[in-house]
C-alpha cells in the first residue's frame, strides 16, 4: 500500500527530483543557485548533499550556453533537468530549445532523442515588473516537439515532473510560485502523469471553467461564489498544455454551451485563444456557444500592487465575466472576493 501524506507542492516537486535521481543515474540537476541555501525556492534542497557535485550542478549565468550543454547531455544518454528561477531567462535559449532540442527528433527520422526537462518558474508580487513577471508557456506551445505542461497541484506537479524526466522529449514544465506553498495529498512511491486527460475539479451544469496554472485555484475561488447566486461551474484543470486535451475540454462545453477560460498570461495568441478555438470549431456548427477569456492586462507587467490587482487577473474578474456570460449582464454589487492570502502575504523576491 503506498502511503499518501500531505505536502507542499515545492516539496512534491523536490521528492520527484530526488526519487528520480535515485531510480536512474543518468538524471541530472542543473541551475543557477541549485546548491545554494535557497536551493531554488526549496526545491533541491539536500540533493547535492546527497547525490554529489557530479550530478546537481551549479552553472554559471549563461543560459544559451548552459541549455546547449543539456541538450548535448541529453543527446548522449543522460536526462538533466535545467532550472531557471523565471521563465523570462528562456528567452536567452531560445535557439537552443526552438531549433535544436524541439527538432532534433525529427530531423533524424526518430533517431535522436532529447530527454530534457526545462524547469520555468513563472510569478508575481514584490514588484517584479516587465522582465521578472512574464508567463511565456503559449510561446513554447506553437513550437511542435516541445511538451508544456503546468501542474496546479503538487501531487500533479509530482506526477508530471516524474513523467517528463521520463519521456524522450524536450518537455518544458512551468510552475507558478504562489503555488509553491500550496498543500495536498501526495502518494509516497511512484505517481506519473503524462498528457491525455484534464482534471475535472469541480462539477456543474451552467458553465465551464478551465483554469491554467495559479488561475486554477482562483477559478475554484470564483466557483465558491458563483454557486451563492445560482450558477454552478465545471471547473477544469487542463494539466498539460501541449499536447493538449481538446476533447475532454469540449465534452463538458458541450454540455454547459458556455466556455470561460482563466490564463496566467496574456490573452492575445495565448493558451485561452487555443481552448476557445477549439471549442469553436469542434461544436460551433451544432449548438450556440457563449465564450470569454480573462488573463493579463495588454501591457508589460506592472511594479505596483495597485496596478497589479488591475493587470492580473482572479477570482472576482473571473467570477464576473461568468456571471455575464450566463446571466447577459454583471452582477450589481459585484464580486466580493478579496485578494488571496498567498498574494497578500507574499515577501519575495524569491
Amino acid at each position: 500500500m503506498i502511503e499518501e501524506r500531505s505536502l507542499s507542492q515545492i516539496d512534491a516537486i523536490r521528492e520527484a527530483l530526488s526519487q528520480e535521481m535515485e531510480r536512474d543515474d543518468r538524471v541530472l540537476v542543473l541551475g543557477l543557485g541549485v546548491d545554494d541555501p535557497k536551493a531554488i525556492l526549496g526545491s533541491t534542497r539536500g540533493l547535492a548533499e546527497r547525490f554529489g557535485s557530479e550530478r546537481v550542478m551549479d552553472t554559471p549565468l549563461s543560459e544559451d550556453c548552459m541549455t546547449g550543454a543539456c541538450i548535448g547531455m541529453a543527446m548522449a544518454g543522460l536526462r538533466p533537468v535545467h532550472i531557471h528561477i523565471r521563465v523570462d531567462f528562456l528567452m536567452l535559449a531560445m535557439n537552443q530549445i526552438v531549433n535544436v532540442a524541439a527538432k532534433s527528433m525529427y530531423m533524424s527520422g526518430g533517431q535522436q532523442p532529447v530527454p530534457l526537462v526545462v524547469r520555468a518558474i513563472i510569478g508575481r508580487s514584490w514588484g517584479q515588473g516587465a522582465q521578472h513577471s512574464q508567463a511565456l508557456h503559449s510561446m513554447f506551445m506553437h513550437v511542435p516537439g516541445l511538451k508544456v505542461v503546468a501542474p496546479s497541484t503538487p501531487l500533479d506537479a509530482k506526477a508530471a515532473l516524474t513523467y517528463a524526466i521520463r519521456d524522450d522529449n524536450p518537455i518544458i514544465f512551468i510552475e507558478h510560485r504562489m503555488l509553491h506553498g500550496f498543500t495536498g495529498a501526495v502518494p509516497s512511491g511512484e505517481v506519473l502523469r503524462g498528457p491525455g486527460s484534464c482534471r475535472v475539479l469541480r462539477r456543474g451544469g451552467d458553465l465551464t471553467l478551465v483554469g491554467i496554472s495559479y488561475m486554477v485555484p482562483e477559478c475554484l475561488r470564483a466557483a465558491e461564489w458563483l454557486s451563492t447566486v445560482g450558477i454552478e461551474c465545471e471547473v477544469l484543470d487542463p494539466v498539460w498544455l501541449s499536447p493538449l486535451d481538446v476533447e475532454g475540454i469540449n465534452a463538458s462545453v458541450a454540455k454547459t454551451g458556455r466556455l470561460l477560460v482563466a490564463d496566467n498570461a496574456w490573452l492575445e495568441c495565448g493558451a485561452s485563444a487555443e481552448i476557445v478555438a477549439g471549442a469553436c470549431e469542434a461544436l460551433g456548427s451544432t449548438r450556440r456557444l457563449a465564450v470569454g477569456r480573462v488573463g493579463f492586462a495588454a501591457t508589460p507587467c506592472p511594479t505596483t500592487p495597485a496596478l497589479e490587482a488591475v493587470f492580473y487577473a482572479s477570482a472576482a474578474s473571473i467570477a464576473s465575466e461568468a456571471f455575464r456570460l450566463v446571466k447577459g449582464e454583471l452582477p450589481e454589487r459585484g464580486c466580493d472576493l478579496d485578494m488571496p492570502r498567498e498574494v497578500r502575504e507574499f515577501r519575495g523576491p524569491f
